[in-house]
């Protein structure tokens, strides 16, 4: 369950701000034909935190319709508060998701025993596997091994995406969980060393941009290849570092706009359309690429 090339996928939005609907199908159809593995919907690449509740969970049933069983969906479903997360994963129970990511509660710095309650209540509410995410970049409160460990006894926690970057965090992790608890990368840049150590997949930026590549990595790393996975990631380290020179999802989803794939970069506030000196850099590596003509 959940290995391989999840797709942390952008939203795409009209210049007025709604949700292009036409051209998150697009998304989804490329991403199935390309090899994606799974999808996961309304993340923080897909601007989980200025969706309303209402927003946030059409988004998601769309995607699961669109989707239509092909690859699995999982669904962004965190929030700092216990009870908020806990009511958003009830109104997405119904539509079909095949897990839940939930990342640990932001701004408020719990305790590591905040974190074990919190994760437990909302995995106890829910028959949905539950995959816990820790970026402390973002949250600033940092999940520890210890508590990972902790959290994996649950039978409805499966696994994590770690964005740490920390690949001795992950060997720490691994031994001291049951060997059917997955390991997901979050974190693109070191997303070949964490698969090649072990890690069965990841939840990746760059998969908008080269779902095909981030795919064949993940499949190479899964078949015991590390030399083909480490083949395949050298050239698009570029995309890694480059993708995130501005605040995700700002550089993605010009990307796609410039690749022809959205409508509109359209961002919702208080996120902005990226400086003309990182358009221009993000472009040029598109061309490079062969993504972009000319």
């Amino acid at each position: 369950m959940f290995k391989g090339s999840y797709v942390a996928l952008i939203t795409p939005m009209h210049d007025n701000g709604d949700v292009d609907y036409p051209a998150l199908e697009r998304l989804i159809n490329f991403h199935i034909e390309q090899g994606t593995h799974g999808i996961v919907a309304v993340g923080t690449t897909g601007e989980s935190p200025t969706l309303p509740f209402d927003e946030h969970v059409e988004v998601v049933r769309q995607t699961v319709k669109m989707v239509d069983k092909k690859i699995p969906v999982m669904a962004g479903a965190g929030a700092n508060s216990t009870t908020e997360a806990i009511f958003l994963s009830e109104q997405m129970a119904s539509v079909g998701v095949d897990g839940f990511l939930s990342v640990v509660p932001y701004y408020n710095k719990p305790q590591q025993a905040g974190m074990v309650a919190h994760f437990k209540a909302i995995a106890d509410a829910t028959d949905i596997p539950v995959v816990l995410y820790n970026v402390p970049g973002r949250t600033v409160a940092d999940m520890q091994p210890e508590t990972v460990a902790e959290l994996s006894k649950h039978k409805n926690i499966v696994g994590i995406k770690d964005a740490t970057g920390d690949l001795e965090r992950l060997k720490e992790m691994q031994a001291l969980v049951d060997s059917d608890f997955v390991f997901l990368s979050g974190d693109d840049a070191t997303s070949c060393e964490f698969l090649c150590q072990g890690g069965h997949g990841v939840i990746s930026v760059t998969a908008n941009v080269v779902p095909n590549a981030i795919a064949k990595m993940c499949e190479a790393a899964l078949n015991d290849d590390q030399l083909l996975c480490r083949e395949i990631d050298k050239p698009i380290n570029s995309l890694h570092t480059a993708l995130f020179i501005e605040p995700n999802p700002v550089l993605p989803k010009w990307a796609l706009y410039k690749m022809g794939m959205i409508n509109s970069p359209n961002l919702r506030l208080p996120m902005v359309l990226p400086e003309l000196a990182s358009q221009k850099h993000i472009e040029e590596l598109l061309k490079q690429h062969a993504l972009l003509k000319g």
